[in-house]
């Protein structure tokens, strides 16, 4: 297997990011000697990835939680929205994923394996407003569910309520509390909130100060609904970790503590890093505290966790994929709720139908883009293609997606495979993409007869640092270029881009089949991806 990118040193040591992908909002838990973690999807589906680990350093996707995005309005692209930052719990035998849609409401799933079907999404808070949910189950059996809000959809911030929830998980009791308003103690954007219970301590892990340049902020009090006093335990320092953001406490069976939370390097998304922790005076300190500090600093590397006997082999997700197998890859998902129709798999490969696309709709929101995270901060991909199964007015593609996007299009027009390049810009406004601006630029026409065969080479090069409001450090600057090649040798440059992220993710990259109107049913086959540094 190809590492493009892994944190484990293969020497009892470890380095961050344990994942350079965009596993946004993680929360994590441990059962036994297995860690499983979760992270937020938006519009993408399937959604809710479910991620397995034995140490805490390697990983794979082992499932997604959600086969669609619940409600009917995300079988479109709905950039921006959808499914938020989730937290995993396992309570009294049963998996419990609660993910907050901040349109919609906070919704409840659960399962008793976590690699089999999970149960459809209940909501067991109707209605906008609500974000990044924790359920908690205290030792008496009551349950709560601790939230932050969405000032674009409530009209505040900096709030964190705590409400009685069943003990099953499938609704909520009573009223909620406000818990902690951030506005009266000077503490900016807290969200995120995590909650647990230590030596009599109700503690709730929220992040501060913003994804980009904040911090991480532990409340804790004797009483569940408060009051809470406030410690910040992890600030960003002379480190190159800027945040550090959200994420989950978690233990081994051999005592030790350590904390998942995730960095915004912009392009990438939210990339997850882990990070030593310690008790002092019933306070957590997360990272390593230096000069008699009392909150630590991210560490680049260190010892991995001490698991007891458990063995994991070095692993990461997937990328590279030649579509053998009887499903399609876990690395992948769609635009937006997937169609019977879409796809299918073959002995020659991916088989990607074309999709009628609505007119006027630009590339960007067209619902079957078949996409995958970046996976490293510098690499090279290879999509193969057959394009002989289009038919006249079908257009198949590679396309690197975010708020600023560019794709290679190839357009069966007659006799000829029209060859171009399109950039888009998405703009939005309350949080919907309300105007989009595409440019094409035609490159060449090509006999069809001569490139039924099509190579397409997708690079991400880093080209500097930008300064995106993080004026000391700064973010990685990269550069996309897309070139295509009729026998895998000789490249022609198709377009180059700086990457921009998408609507609180990372950019991904990824194939299409799209048909006009009026356009004959065909279809292009993707024999294979193939990554690497």
């Amino acid at each position: 297997m190809s590492k493009i990118w892994n944190g484990d040193l293969g020497n009892g040591y470890y380095r961050n990011p344990i994942l350079y992908g965009d596993y946004s909002d993680p929360d994590a838990c441990r059962v036994g000697e297995d860690y499983y973690m979760i992270s937020s999807s938006f519009s993408n589906a399937p959604g809710l990835p479910l991620l397995h680990s034995k140490d805490l350093v390697n990983w794979r996707v082992v499932n997604y939680i959600l086969k669609e995005v619940p409600e009917k309005r995300y079988d479109k692209p709905m950039h921006g929205c959808g499914v938020w930052a989730p937290s995993i719990r396992y309570h009294d035998g049963t998996f419990f994923a609660c993910f907050p849609m901040p349109d919609e409401g906070i919704y409840m799933t659960t399962a008793k394996d976590p690699f089999g079907e999970w149960t459809k999404p209940v909501n067991i808070r109707p209605g906008s407003g609500w974000e990044d949910p924790c359920p908690f189950w205290d030792d008496d059996g009551r349950a709560y569910l601790v939230a932050g809000v969405v000032k674009s959809r409530i009209g505040y911030n900096n709030v964190l309520h705590m409400v009685e929830m069943r003990p099953d998980g499938m609704g909520l009791i009573g009223d909620e509390v406000r818990v902690f308003e951030g506005d009266k103690v000077g503490e900016i954007t807290i969200e995120g909130p995590k909650l647990y219970k230590r030596n009599g301590w109700y503690y709730i892990f929220a992040p501060a100060g913003g994804v980009k340049t904040g911090w991480q902020t532990i409340l804790r009090s004797r009483n569940i609904f408060g009051p809470y006093e406030r410690k910040i335990v992890m600030r960003q320092g002379d480190t190159e970790i800027n945040g550090p953001h959200q994420g989950a406490w978690v233990d081994t069976v051999t005592g030790e503590d350590w904390f998942l939370h995730f960095q915004d390097v912009y392009s990438a998304g939210r990339i997850v890093h882990l990070q030593p922790m310690r008790w002092e005076n019933d306070w957590p300190i997360i990272g390593i505290a230096k000069d008699g500090n009392d909150w630590g600093e991210p560490v680049t590397e260190y010892r991995k966790p001490n698991v007891g006997a458990a063995v994991q082999e070095i692993c990461e997700p997937d990328t590279s994929d030649d579509f053998s197998g009887k499903a399609l890859g876990l690395q992948w998902q769609w635009n937006a709720n997937p169609k019977g129709g879409w796809h299918e798999l073959t002995d020659k490969g991916l088989k990607l139908n074309a999709v009628a696309r609505e007119e006027g709709t630009p590339y960007g929101d067209i619902p079957n883009l078949l996409l995958q995270k970046w996976p490293a901060l510098e690499f090279l991909c290879v999509t193969r293609l057959d394009l002989s199964g289009l038919a006249d007015g079908n257009t198949a593609g590679v396309i690197s997606m975010g708020m600023e996007y560019g794709l290679l299009a190839m357009k069966k027009e007659g006799a000829e495979i029209r060859f171009s390049f399109v950039k888009g810009v998405q703009k939005f406004a309350n949080n919907l993409a309300e105007e989009t601006a595409e440019e094409e630029t035609e490159l060449e026409r090509i006999s069809a007869g001569n490139c039924r065969k099509v190579f397409v080479r997708y690079t991400v090069k880093r080209i500097g640092t930008q300064d995106l409001n993080n004026k000391e450090k700064g973010f990685p600057l990269e550069e996309v270029t897309l070139e295509y090649s009729l026998d895998g040798a000789a490249y022609k440059t198709a377009g180059k881009m700086n990457a921009v992220p998408g609507r609180w993710v990372g950019v991904k990259n990824g194939a299409f089949c799209i048909a006009d109107r009026k356009a004959g049913k065909g279809y292009v086959i993707v024999e294979g991806v193939e990554y690497s540094r």
